[in-house]
C-alpha cells in the first residue's frame, strides 16, 4: 500500500478472512490494474462515510473501476 491508511482499511486477519471470496482471478493476473485489498478498501471507505462513488477519494483506485468490480463480485453473489 503506498498511501497513508485509512480508520476503514481492512486489517491483516480481515484480509485474510475475506480474500478467498472476494479473489475472481490471480491477484498477480496481468489484466488486473487494481489491487482487490485497495478496491475492497475503497467499498469499506465509501460504506463508512456515505459517500457517492464519484467522491472517493483520489488515492484510491479510481471510482469507476471500484464500481466495476462491485458489480462484478455483487453479480458473482
Amino acid at each position: 500500500m503506498r498511501r497513508k491508511p485509512y480508520p476503514s482499511d481492512l486489517s491483516e486477519d480481515e484480509w485474510a478472512f475475506v480474500a478467498p471470496y472476494l479473489t475472481l482471478m490471480k491477484e498477480d493476473a496481468p489484466q488486473r490494474e487494481h489491487s482487490p485489498r485497495e478496491v475492497f478498501n475503497a467499498l469499506r471507505w465509501l460504506a463508512r462515510a456515505g459517500a457517492p462513488w464519484r467522491m472517493l477519494p483520489h488515492d484510491f483506485p479510481p471510482w469507476a473501476a471500484v464500481y466495476q468490480q462491485f458489480r462484478r463480485w455483487s453479480d458473482a453473489g
